[in-house]
């Protein structure tokens, strides 16, 4: 059984962000904490949580500012700091109510650029995590026209709030067409990017590529061989960069974007299972069984 849970935690300026955990029966053996991508929320990730929480994992996920529950105008920031210092806040609160159990963290597409920002500025706080996972790595070309880019660079100063359709291919997602359509009609989702995110986006990419040397902590990179939202090029040069030995990438030929729910999810899933256990801390690793006791937020 799936015990779902439903919150809010105060974000910068004290913004009150949306959050949901999956919990399994029994202990928790380790947490995978989700940042989803730009015009997504935290709903798109039935299949990892599916196969995980048997797995006596718990999966935590909050939507950013100006996306999905969140509230925030859609697909805007002042300042990309605004996206770490929320992360950082959400990664608190998973760790007071979870003070014991080992943190995953997984970012995917616009929400990988913000966890490895996130580590590389914050090496000390993201030295209690277990290691990181990225999806879609979205660190080289996207899928946004360079005449898009450009106004949105024009724009930043004298119009920061100025948004316009991201023109991301939507079909590019999934070759799953129920997912797709599933795409299509879910209320939460946005297409938007204002001007200062665009250059804030941008400014943050060089920056994370610039110091992917200073990498410390296990990594994954899982990514789509035919991703035309964010080609798996940039992703494969910052796996490179990184001197750190435990560093794996993953590329699936054929595979889109959003891997947790293209035609080989299966694969994918159990690609990061099978990473996530060879990363467990021994001491839990073997936890778990029917007389496990229950670990709930607030326990």
């Amino acid at each position: 059984m799936i015990h779902h849970q439903e919150g809010t935690f105060k974000g910068v300026d004290k913004l009150e962000l949306y959050y949901q955990s999956w919990h399994p029966e029994g202990r928790v053996r380790g947490i995978l904490a989700i940042v989803h991508g730009l015009g997504a929320h935290s709903d798109r990730y039935g299949n990892i949580i599916q196969h995980l929480i048997p797995k006596q994992y718990a999966v935590y996920s909050f939507d950013l500012r100006g996306h999905g529950r969140s509230p925030g105008q859609q697909g805007y920031i002042n300042a990309w700091s605004e996206f770490r210092e929320d992360l950082r806040a959400f990664l608190d609160l998973i760790k007071i109510q979870h003070p014991v159990s080992p943190i995953f963290l997984l970012g995917h597409s616009l929400g990988s650029v913000i966890v490895l920002d996130y580590v590389l500025r914050y090496p000390q706080d993201a030295s209690t995590l277990k290691g990181v996972i990225t999806l879609g790595l979205a660190l080289g070309k996207v899928g946004v026209s360079k005449i898009r880019l450009l106004i949105g660079k024009l724009l930043s100063r004298v119009w920061p709030r100025f948004t316009l359709n991201t023109g991301l291919d939507f079909s590019a997602a999934s070759r799953d067409e129920k997912i797709l359509a599933a795409y299509a009609q879910d209320p939460l989702r946005h297409i938007k990017a204002s001007a200062r995110l665009a250059t804030e986006f941008l400014a943050s990419v060089d920056w994370v590529n610039a110091h992917a040397a200073d990498w410390q902590l296990p990594l994954l990179i899982l990514h789509g061989g035919a991703d035309r939202v964010t080609l798996p090029e940039g992703g494969n040069i910052f796996f490179q960069r990184v001197s750190c030995k435990d560093k794996l990438r993953i590329e699936y030929p054929g595979a889109y974007h959003e891997l947790q729910n293209d035609l080989n999810y299966q694969e994918v899933v159990a690609d990061l299972e099978n990473w996530l256990e060879r990363h467990l801390p021994i001491e839990t690793a073997q936890l778990g069984g029917e007389n496990a006791k229950l670990e709930f937020p607030g326990s």
